[in-house]
Protein backbone atom coordinates (compact mmCIF):
# COMPACT_ATOMS: atom_id res chain seq x y z
CA UNK A 1 0.00 0.00 0.00
CA UNK A 2 1.40 3.40 -0.96
CA UNK A 3 1.86 5.97 1.85
CA UNK A 4 -0.90 8.57 2.13
CA UNK A 5 -0.24 11.95 0.63
CA UNK A 6 0.59 14.81 3.05
CA UNK A 7 -2.78 16.45 2.44
CA UNK A 8 -4.58 13.29 3.57
CA UNK A 9 -2.49 13.12 6.74
CA UNK A 10 -3.42 16.70 7.57
CA UNK A 11 -7.12 16.23 6.85
CA UNK A 12 -7.31 13.17 9.08
CA UNK A 13 -5.27 14.60 11.93
CA UNK A 14 -8.21 16.15 13.78
CA UNK A 15 -10.35 12.99 13.73
CA UNK A 16 -7.47 10.77 14.80
CA UNK A 17 -6.41 13.08 17.62
CA UNK A 18 -9.87 13.14 19.21
CA UNK A 19 -9.94 9.41 19.90
CA UNK A 20 -6.24 8.54 19.95
CA UNK A 21 -4.33 11.64 21.10
CA UNK A 22 -1.27 9.57 22.02
CA UNK A 23 -0.69 8.79 18.34
CA UNK A 24 -0.69 12.46 17.40
CA UNK A 25 1.76 13.63 20.03
CA UNK A 26 4.37 15.51 18.06
CA UNK A 27 2.38 15.21 14.80
CA UNK A 28 3.25 17.82 12.23
CA UNK A 29 2.24 18.13 8.59
CA UNK A 30 3.28 17.28 6.03
CA UNK A 31 6.00 14.81 7.07
CA UNK A 32 4.74 13.74 10.52
CA UNK A 33 8.07 12.09 11.54
CA UNK A 34 7.21 11.96 15.25
CA UNK A 35 3.93 10.18 14.56
CA UNK A 36 5.66 7.72 12.27
CA UNK A 37 8.20 6.79 14.93
CA UNK A 38 5.49 6.16 17.52
CA UNK A 39 3.46 4.00 15.18
CA UNK A 40 6.43 1.95 14.06
CA UNK A 41 7.44 1.34 17.67
CA UNK A 42 3.96 -0.07 18.18
CA UNK A 43 4.11 -2.25 15.08
CA UNK A 44 1.98 0.07 12.91
CA UNK A 45 2.49 2.31 9.92
CA UNK A 46 0.87 5.73 9.42
CA UNK A 47 -0.86 4.50 6.31
CA UNK A 48 -2.45 1.53 8.07
CA UNK A 49 -3.82 3.51 11.00
CA UNK A 50 -5.07 6.52 9.09
CA UNK A 51 -6.73 4.61 6.27
CA UNK A 52 -8.39 2.13 8.62
CA UNK A 53 -9.51 4.91 10.90
CA UNK A 54 -10.92 6.98 8.08
CA UNK A 55 -13.10 4.03 7.12
CA UNK A 56 -14.44 3.52 10.65
CA UNK A 57 -17.21 5.37 12.42
CA UNK A 58 -16.48 8.21 14.83
CA UNK A 59 -17.85 6.32 17.83
CA UNK A 60 -15.50 3.35 17.39
CA UNK A 61 -11.90 3.76 18.59
CA UNK A 62 -9.28 3.37 15.86
CA UNK A 63 -7.17 0.19 15.86
CA UNK A 64 -4.21 0.67 18.19
CA UNK A 65 -2.18 -2.27 17.02
CA UNK A 66 -1.28 -4.05 13.85
CA UNK A 67 1.03 -6.30 11.96
CA UNK A 68 4.73 -5.74 12.59
CA UNK A 69 6.60 -3.54 10.15
CA UNK A 70 8.84 -5.50 7.83
CA UNK A 71 10.28 -2.42 6.18
CA UNK A 72 10.40 -4.12 2.78
CA UNK A 73 14.23 -4.23 2.84
CA UNK A 74 15.54 -7.70 1.97
CA UNK A 75 19.17 -6.59 2.53
CA UNK A 76 18.92 -5.35 6.09
CA UNK A 77 20.71 -7.16 8.90
CA UNK A 78 18.75 -8.96 11.58
CA UNK A 79 17.99 -7.30 14.90
CA UNK A 80 18.82 -9.26 18.05
CA UNK A 81 16.92 -8.75 21.30
CA UNK A 82 18.05 -10.38 24.54
CA UNK A 83 15.58 -11.15 27.32
CA UNK A 84 17.85 -10.80 30.38
CA UNK A 85 15.36 -12.75 32.47
CA UNK A 86 12.75 -15.17 31.18
CA UNK A 87 9.64 -13.44 32.63
CA UNK A 88 8.22 -15.50 35.51
CA UNK A 89 10.36 -18.39 34.29
CA UNK A 90 7.82 -19.19 31.55
CA UNK A 91 9.74 -20.67 28.64
CA UNK A 92 8.35 -19.89 25.20
CA UNK A 93 9.40 -20.66 21.61
CA UNK A 94 11.82 -18.01 20.39
CA UNK A 95 11.17 -18.38 16.66
CA UNK A 96 7.70 -16.83 16.60
CA UNK A 97 8.43 -13.25 15.55
CA UNK A 98 7.85 -13.70 11.83
CA UNK A 99 5.65 -16.80 12.00
CA UNK A 100 3.13 -15.40 14.48
CA UNK A 101 3.50 -11.62 14.34
CA UNK A 102 4.88 -10.86 10.87
CA UNK A 103 8.06 -9.27 12.28
CA UNK A 104 10.93 -10.30 10.03
CA UNK A 105 14.66 -10.52 10.76
CA UNK A 106 14.18 -10.48 14.52
CA UNK A 107 16.29 -12.79 16.67
CA UNK A 108 14.90 -13.22 20.17
CA UNK A 109 17.42 -14.81 22.56
CA UNK A 110 17.74 -15.62 26.28
CA UNK A 111 21.45 -16.54 26.36
CA UNK A 112 23.24 -13.90 28.44
CA UNK A 113 26.52 -14.98 26.94
CA UNK A 114 25.40 -13.30 23.71
CA UNK A 115 24.65 -9.92 25.28
CA UNK A 116 27.31 -8.05 23.33
CA UNK A 117 25.71 -8.92 19.99
CA UNK A 118 22.23 -7.68 21.00
CA UNK A 119 20.89 -4.33 19.81
CA UNK A 120 18.53 -4.25 22.81
CA UNK A 121 18.25 -5.99 26.18
CA UNK A 122 14.87 -6.35 27.91
CA UNK A 123 14.67 -6.39 31.72
CA UNK A 124 11.41 -7.65 33.19
CA UNK A 125 10.68 -5.70 36.35
CA UNK A 126 9.30 -8.64 38.36
CA UNK A 127 12.71 -10.33 38.43
CA UNK A 128 14.47 -6.99 38.70
CA UNK A 129 12.58 -6.24 41.94
CA UNK A 130 13.79 -9.52 43.40
CA UNK A 131 17.45 -9.33 42.36
CA UNK A 132 18.04 -5.58 42.34
CA UNK A 133 20.23 -3.43 40.03
CA UNK A 134 23.36 -5.31 41.13
CA UNK A 135 22.46 -8.14 38.75
CA UNK A 136 22.26 -5.96 35.66
CA UNK A 137 25.00 -6.43 33.02
CA UNK A 138 28.34 -4.89 33.89
CA UNK A 139 29.04 -3.84 30.32
CA UNK A 140 26.82 -1.96 27.87
CA UNK A 141 28.10 -1.76 24.27
CA UNK A 142 27.68 1.65 22.60
CA UNK A 143 24.22 2.02 21.11
CA UNK A 144 22.70 -0.97 22.92
CA UNK A 145 19.20 -0.12 24.22
CA UNK A 146 18.18 -1.26 27.70
CA UNK A 147 14.42 -1.69 27.91
CA UNK A 148 12.49 -1.69 31.19
CA UNK A 149 9.46 -3.98 30.84
CA UNK A 150 6.59 -4.00 33.33
CA UNK A 151 2.94 -5.04 33.06
CA UNK A 152 2.08 -4.59 36.74
CA UNK A 153 0.40 -1.48 38.12
CA UNK A 154 2.23 1.14 40.22
CA UNK A 155 0.51 -0.32 43.31
CA UNK A 156 2.42 -3.57 42.80
CA UNK A 157 5.70 -2.09 41.56
CA UNK A 158 8.51 -1.11 43.90
CA UNK A 159 12.15 -0.08 43.81
CA UNK A 160 11.88 2.36 40.92
CA UNK A 161 13.74 5.12 42.78
CA UNK A 162 16.91 3.04 42.46
CA UNK A 163 16.61 2.79 38.67
CA UNK A 164 17.05 6.42 37.62
CA UNK A 165 19.22 6.96 34.56
CA UNK A 166 19.71 3.24 33.80
CA UNK A 167 17.23 2.45 31.03
CA UNK A 168 16.80 3.90 27.57
CA UNK A 169 13.20 2.83 26.89
CA UNK A 170 10.06 1.78 28.71
CA UNK A 171 7.75 -1.02 27.61
CA UNK A 172 4.42 -1.33 29.38
CA UNK A 173 0.62 -1.07 29.11
CA UNK A 174 0.87 2.72 29.56
CA UNK A 175 0.03 4.49 26.31
CA UNK A 176 2.94 6.91 26.65
CA UNK A 177 5.50 4.10 26.97
CA UNK A 178 8.28 4.06 24.42
CA UNK A 179 6.96 0.65 23.39
CA UNK A 180 3.23 0.38 24.06
CA UNK A 181 2.17 -3.22 24.79
CA UNK A 182 -1.46 -3.40 25.96
CA UNK A 183 -2.87 -6.61 27.39
CA UNK A 184 -5.17 -6.75 24.40
CA UNK A 185 -6.45 -4.76 21.44
CA UNK A 186 -9.16 -4.70 18.80
CA UNK A 187 -8.34 -5.35 15.18
CA UNK A 188 -10.75 -4.57 12.32
CA UNK A 189 -12.30 -7.83 11.23
CA UNK A 190 -11.17 -9.16 7.87
CA UNK A 191 -14.61 -10.73 7.40
CA UNK A 192 -17.20 -8.36 8.93
CA UNK A 193 -20.29 -10.27 10.00
CA UNK A 194 -23.72 -8.81 9.11
CA UNK A 195 -25.28 -11.00 11.80
CA UNK A 196 -23.95 -12.26 15.10
CA UNK A 197 -24.16 -15.85 16.22
CA UNK A 198 -24.51 -15.49 19.97
CA UNK A 199 -23.24 -18.30 22.18
CA UNK A 200 -25.78 -19.81 24.55
CA UNK A 201 -25.61 -18.41 28.07
CA UNK A 202 -27.15 -20.28 31.00
CA UNK A 203 -25.74 -18.36 33.98
CA UNK A 204 -25.70 -14.73 35.08
CA UNK A 205 -22.54 -13.29 36.70
CA UNK A 206 -19.07 -14.76 37.27
CA UNK A 207 -15.89 -13.51 38.87
CA UNK A 208 -12.50 -15.24 38.87
CA UNK A 209 -10.13 -13.94 41.55
CA UNK A 210 -6.92 -15.41 42.93
CA UNK A 211 -5.44 -12.52 44.93
CA UNK A 212 -8.16 -11.74 47.48
CA UNK A 213 -7.52 -8.80 49.80
CA UNK A 214 -10.29 -7.28 51.86
CA UNK A 215 -8.86 -3.77 51.56
CA UNK A 216 -9.03 -3.78 47.76
CA UNK A 217 -11.72 -1.63 46.13
CA UNK A 218 -12.86 -4.58 44.02
CA UNK A 219 -13.51 -6.80 47.06
CA UNK A 220 -15.33 -4.01 48.89
CA UNK A 221 -17.55 -3.38 45.87
CA UNK A 222 -18.26 -7.09 45.43
CA UNK A 223 -19.43 -7.40 49.02
CA UNK A 224 -22.01 -4.70 48.40
CA UNK A 225 -23.06 -6.02 44.99
CA UNK A 226 -23.64 -9.61 46.13
CA UNK A 227 -26.39 -8.45 48.49
CA UNK A 228 -28.51 -7.62 45.43
CA UNK A 229 -27.33 -10.13 42.83
CA UNK A 230 -26.14 -13.76 42.76
CA UNK A 231 -22.45 -13.93 41.78
CA UNK A 232 -20.48 -17.13 41.22
CA UNK A 233 -16.90 -16.80 42.53
CA UNK A 234 -14.08 -18.91 41.09
CA UNK A 235 -10.50 -19.21 42.26
CA UNK A 236 -8.81 -19.56 45.62
CA UNK A 237 -11.92 -18.31 47.44
CA UNK A 238 -14.57 -20.04 45.36
CA UNK A 239 -15.51 -22.71 42.87
CA UNK A 240 -13.15 -24.73 40.68
CA UNK A 241 -12.80 -23.71 37.05
CA UNK A 242 -14.33 -25.91 34.38
CA UNK A 243 -11.50 -28.00 32.91
CA UNK A 244 -9.16 -25.59 34.67
CA UNK A 245 -10.02 -22.99 32.02
CA UNK A 246 -11.15 -19.43 32.68
CA UNK A 247 -12.59 -19.03 29.18
CA UNK A 248 -14.56 -22.29 29.25
CA UNK A 249 -15.96 -21.39 32.66
CA UNK A 250 -16.88 -17.77 31.94
CA UNK A 251 -18.34 -18.62 28.52
CA UNK A 252 -21.45 -19.92 30.30
CA UNK A 253 -22.15 -16.51 31.86
CA UNK A 254 -23.79 -13.35 30.53
CA UNK A 255 -21.66 -10.98 32.60
CA UNK A 256 -18.16 -11.01 34.02
CA UNK A 257 -16.76 -8.79 36.77
CA UNK A 258 -13.59 -7.42 35.16
CA UNK A 259 -12.42 -5.82 38.39
CA UNK A 260 -8.79 -4.68 38.40
CA UNK A 261 -6.69 -5.22 41.53
CA UNK A 262 -5.78 -1.52 41.52
CA UNK A 263 -6.94 1.53 39.64
CA UNK A 264 -4.50 3.39 37.39
CA UNK A 265 -4.69 5.04 33.94
CA UNK A 266 -4.41 2.53 31.07
CA UNK A 267 -4.22 -0.42 33.49
CA UNK A 268 -6.76 -2.65 31.72
CA UNK A 269 -5.67 -6.26 31.93
CA UNK A 270 -6.56 -9.77 30.81
CA UNK A 271 -9.58 -9.56 33.10
CA UNK A 272 -11.29 -7.62 30.32
CA UNK A 273 -9.49 -8.85 27.20
CA UNK A 274 -9.31 -12.59 27.91
CA UNK A 275 -11.65 -13.38 30.79
CA UNK A 276 -14.58 -11.33 29.47
CA UNK A 277 -14.18 -10.58 25.76
CA UNK A 278 -12.71 -13.93 24.70
CA UNK A 279 -15.50 -15.64 26.66
CA UNK A 280 -18.20 -13.50 25.01
CA UNK A 281 -19.33 -12.20 28.39
CA UNK A 282 -20.24 -8.53 28.85
CA UNK A 283 -17.55 -7.04 31.12
CA UNK A 284 -18.62 -5.10 34.18
CA UNK A 285 -15.51 -3.05 34.85
CA UNK A 286 -13.90 -1.53 37.91
CA UNK A 287 -10.67 0.17 36.99
CA UNK A 288 -9.74 3.54 35.48
CA UNK A 289 -12.40 6.01 34.38
CA UNK A 290 -14.87 5.16 31.60
CA UNK A 291 -13.16 7.70 29.33
CA UNK A 292 -9.91 5.75 29.69
CA UNK A 293 -11.57 2.49 28.63
CA UNK A 294 -13.08 4.25 25.63
CA UNK A 295 -9.62 5.00 24.29
CA UNK A 296 -9.30 1.28 23.56
CA UNK A 297 -12.79 -0.20 23.19
CA UNK A 298 -16.23 0.99 22.01
CA UNK A 299 -18.38 2.69 24.68
CA UNK A 300 -21.18 0.14 24.25
CA UNK A 301 -18.94 -2.90 24.70
CA UNK A 302 -18.80 -2.77 28.52
CA UNK A 303 -20.60 -1.63 31.67
CA UNK A 304 -18.73 0.63 34.11
CA UNK A 305 -19.61 0.65 37.80
CA UNK A 306 -19.27 4.46 37.77
CA UNK A 307 -22.36 4.62 35.55
CA UNK A 308 -24.50 3.76 38.57
CA UNK A 309 -25.17 5.57 41.82
CA UNK A 310 -24.83 2.38 43.88
CA UNK A 311 -24.16 -1.37 43.60
CA UNK A 312 -27.90 -1.88 43.99
CA UNK A 313 -28.61 0.21 40.86
CA UNK A 314 -26.03 -1.80 38.92
CA UNK A 315 -27.63 -5.06 40.06
CA UNK A 316 -31.04 -3.88 38.90
CA UNK A 317 -29.63 -3.02 35.49
CA UNK A 318 -27.97 -6.41 35.05
CA UNK A 319 -31.24 -8.11 35.97
CA UNK A 320 -33.03 -5.93 33.42
CA UNK A 321 -30.58 -6.96 30.69
CA UNK A 322 -30.97 -10.59 31.69
CA UNK A 323 -34.70 -10.37 30.89
CA UNK A 324 -34.39 -8.18 27.78
CA UNK A 325 -32.56 -10.03 25.03
CA UNK A 326 -32.50 -7.19 22.51
CA UNK A 327 -30.96 -4.76 25.00
CA UNK A 328 -28.38 -7.33 26.06
CA UNK A 329 -27.37 -8.01 22.45
CA UNK A 330 -26.53 -4.33 21.95
CA UNK A 331 -23.33 -4.95 23.93
CA UNK A 332 -22.12 -7.24 21.14
CA UNK A 333 -22.83 -5.04 18.09
CA UNK A 334 -19.18 -3.95 17.90
CA UNK A 335 -18.15 -7.55 17.19
CA UNK A 336 -19.48 -7.17 13.66
CA UNK A 337 -16.52 -4.88 12.95
CA UNK A 338 -13.71 -5.92 15.29
CA UNK A 339 -11.88 -9.03 16.45
CA UNK A 340 -10.33 -9.37 19.90
CA UNK A 341 -6.58 -9.96 20.10
CA UNK A 342 -4.63 -10.73 23.26
CA UNK A 343 -0.89 -10.27 23.59
CA UNK A 344 1.24 -13.43 23.49
CA UNK A 345 3.25 -13.05 26.67
CA UNK A 346 6.20 -12.56 26.64
CA UNK A 347 7.49 -13.42 23.18
CA UNK A 348 5.35 -10.87 21.35
CA UNK A 349 6.70 -8.14 23.61
CA UNK A 350 10.27 -9.07 22.74
CA UNK A 351 9.49 -9.16 19.03
CA UNK A 352 8.00 -5.66 19.22
CA UNK A 353 11.32 -4.38 20.50
CA UNK A 354 12.85 -5.26 17.12
CA UNK A 355 10.40 -2.91 15.41
CA UNK A 356 11.19 -0.20 17.94
CA UNK A 357 14.95 -0.52 17.40
CA UNK A 358 14.53 -0.11 13.64
CA UNK A 359 12.16 2.82 13.98
CA UNK A 360 14.37 4.72 16.41
CA UNK A 361 17.59 4.53 14.44
CA UNK A 362 20.42 6.07 16.43
CA UNK A 363 18.28 8.55 18.34
CA UNK A 364 19.57 8.55 21.96
CA UNK A 365 17.36 8.55 25.04
CA UNK A 366 17.71 7.84 28.77
CA UNK A 367 14.89 7.55 31.33
CA UNK A 368 16.13 9.89 34.03
CA UNK A 369 13.24 9.47 36.48
CA UNK A 370 11.50 6.15 35.91
CA UNK A 371 9.49 6.36 39.15
CA UNK A 372 7.95 9.75 38.39
CA UNK A 373 6.93 8.68 34.91
CA UNK A 374 5.43 5.31 35.82
CA UNK A 375 3.61 6.49 38.93
CA UNK A 376 2.06 9.54 37.24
Amino acid sequence: MAPPEPGLLCRLRGRLARLAPWLCHGFSCPGAPALKRRLLAAGLCCCTVLVLYAASSLRDPPPVWGRGSDGGDERRTATTVLMWWVPFGRKQPLDACERRFGIRDCNLITDRGRQLEAQAVVFHNWELMSSGPKNLPRVRPPGQRWVWMNLESPTHTRGLRDLAGIFNWTMSYKVDSDIFVPYGYLRPSQTPAPHLSMPRKTKLVAWVISNWKEEQARVRYYRQLKDHLPIDIYGAHGLKLKNNSVVKTVSEYKFYLAFENSQHPDYITEKLWRNAFTSWAVPVVLGPARSNYERFIPPDSFIHIDDFASPRQLALYLKFLDKNKSQYRRYFAWRKQYDVQTMFFWVEHGCRVCDAVRAAGKQPKTIQNLANWFES
